[in-house]
């Protein structure tokens, strides 16, 4: 069986966006919205073939929006607590509720996302949504929890800055006051008092331009403000801790297969060994995956229950580095081994939406677009069984490098503004319109994505680096290339990856111990490129000898043959 995990993550408001007008700054009228609709079959079986299994809509859960709703008796939030016009997917309103931006008839929203849920199972693939722990937005007001659920905060004590069956941290009997203006256009200033945290763990009441200002923090029975230090509250249970559970399974409730667990690291690790298995008892399928940024507490959120964490501080920074050239490609060699034994749950990518473009002019794209990622993307994605995830807009080589409002100019693509991305527009709506070199970076895209969920190599064979081997040997070199093997049964996997921008011709040594441990026989053999169109070639395998390989620059190679 094939269990090789590949996500797709979509910007739900900005992935079907239509429209043209791209105007800095602009309005849902102005620039128009993506929605859940343009989901249809012939576009999830698009994403499909291009070798996914798993779609993480970001942004499905009610957040803050300067947009206006209250026709739909959606509360109104002041704009000054609100980044950017159509606001951050991460300061949620209701955690009961869909985004209205993305529903074709706002109030038949949950109804939209239950059918795009199910058109998406019916394509044969399965359903990530963003569960956002830490924090919510300044006016957090559930108009669609359950009967009988009481909202965050209803029963909060607000005179107690901090109290274990509180929803939140109080500055008690202090106004929200930041240091910066408060005034709508009207000037109509927000209010808050008692001022409440704010979600990146500012507890007095005068966060700056640079904190979540828009955002309060969820108090789940950690006083951080205790005078003999950080002390945990957690018997009796939180109520956070219960409104939380809820919460995660009205969603599993829905058809939902996993959760991207934004900040996780910022919660209580007791919490996610208490929720997540309450959660796999009804649920035993459903995948957590967490943003942790400590590899010091990796082991300990796998122990907790977590699926999958983010590699960000580990493989993608390597990656980067590797790309830029300021790393070694054998540095890959050290970086996997720092997190071996739970190699397994580490979840590779090399763009998501807090991370800048591969393409753009702030990271390599500015020497040669999106191929400059290949060698990265095939290492990452065949080296071992663990999911790889990227960004849409990732495999048509897209620059994040739009200038589109309150993100500004950055390499990255807004989470903030209403706004078309051209080359997912290009991509999905008008293929005639996408150049060479995006169709041939989509190829291969395809071709990599492909290999990983078909060859049982990729999905359940044993690894082997070889580059303890190359190190220090003549006709390769560690610092751009890297190359290693994956075997299943009699089908085996050569991967030699060039990171430079010259074509070389490599010569890979394979070490006896690699025959010895993957049990490879010393013969020759018929090897075919399978990213290539190129005619099987013969190859000899003998141990403590090498095979000639030539790989273009920011290209690879992935033989296959059969012992």
């Amino acid at each position: 069986m094939n269990d090789k995990i590949i996500i797709y993550q979509v910007f739900t408001r900005l992935f079907g966006n239509r429209s043209f007008v791209r105007k800095e700054n602009g309005t849902l009228v102005e620039n128009g919205c993506g929605k859940m609709s343009f989901f249809d079959t012939a576009t999830l079986r698009r994403i499909k073939k291009l070798g996914v299994t798993h779609i993480w809509y970001t942004g499905i859960i009610r957040h803050a929006t300067k947009t206006d709703y209250s026709a739909y008796d959606i509360p109104r939030q002041h704009p000054a607590v609100v980044k950017g016009n159509a606001g951050s997917p991460y300061a949620i309103t209701d955690y009961y509720d869909v985004d209205p931006d993305l529903a074709d008839d706002v109030d038949n929203r949950m109804i939209e996302f239950e059918n795009l849920v199910a058109r998406t199972h019916k394509i044969g693939l399965k359903v990530i949504i963003d569960f956002v722990p830490n924090h919510v937005a300044r006016q957090y007001k559930s108009i669609k929890k359950p009967d009988g659920v009481k909202d965050l905060g209803e029963t909060d004590d607000t005179g107690m800055g901090f109290s274990p069956q509180n929803n939140f941290y109080y500055c008690v009997n202090m106004p929200f006051e930041p240091y910066f203006d408060l005034n709508d256009e009207a000037g109509t200033p927000y209010s808050e008092f008692p001022a409440k945290a704010t979600g990146n763990d500012h507890f007095d009441n005068h966060p700056g331009v640079n904190d979540w200002y828009e955002t309060v923090k969820l108090n789940y029975g950690v006083d951080y403000c205790d005078a003999g230090g950080r002390s945990c509250h957690f018997q009796p249970i939180p109520d956070t801790w219960m409104k939380m559970e809820g919460i995660l399974k009205f969603w599993a409730g829905k058809g939902v297969d996993g959760f991207r667990c934004d900040m996780a690291e910022m919660v209580p690790i007791e919490f996610w060994d208490w929720v997540i298995r309450s959660l796999k008892t009804d649920y035993p399928h459903l995948l957590f995956i967490g943003e942790v940024y400590n590899p010091s507490f990796y082991k300990s959120f796998v122990s907790a229950g977590f699926d999958y964490l983010y590699d960000k501080v580990g493989m993608y920074d390597c990656m980067c580095g590797v790309m830029r050239g300021v790393n070694p490609a054998s540095s890959i060699t050290w970086q996997w081994q720092t997190v071996d034994d739970i190699k397994d749950h580490m979840l590779y990518f090399l763009e998501n939406h807090d991370e800048i473009r591969l393409a753009s002019d702030f990271s390599v794209g500015r020497f040669c677009g999106g191929k400059r990622g290949i060698p990265a993307l095939v290492v990452s994605v065949l080296m071992y069984k663990n999911p790889f995830m990227i960004y849409a807009g990732q495999e048509f080589g897209e620059r994040g490098m739009d200038k589109e409002g309150f993100s500004g100019l950055d390499g990255r693509t807004t989470i903030f503004d209403y706004w078309t991305v051209l080359s997912l527009y290009n991509g999905y709506v008008s293929r005639r319109c996408l150049s060479s070199d995006e169709r041939n970076l989509e190829k291969t895209y395809s071709k990599v994505l492909n290999i990983a969920i078909t060859e049982k190599a990729v999905s359940n064979g044993s690894f082997f680096d070889l580059m303890y081997a190359n190190n220090c040997r003549q006709g390769f070199n560690p610092d751009k290339h890297y190359a290693f093997l994956r075997k299943c049964d009699h089908e085996v996997l050569l991967v030699v990856a060039n990171f430079s921008d010259i074509d070389t011709e490599c010569e890979v040594l394979i070490p006896a111990h690699a025959f010895e441990y993957l049990g490879l026989p010393e013969k020759t053999v018929h090897a075919k490129d399978l990213l290539s169109d190129e005619k099987s070639q013969q190859m000899t395998l003998k141990a403590d000898d090498s095979v000639k390989i030539v790989v273009n620059n920011n290209n690879c190679k992935v033989y296959k043959f059969i012992v």
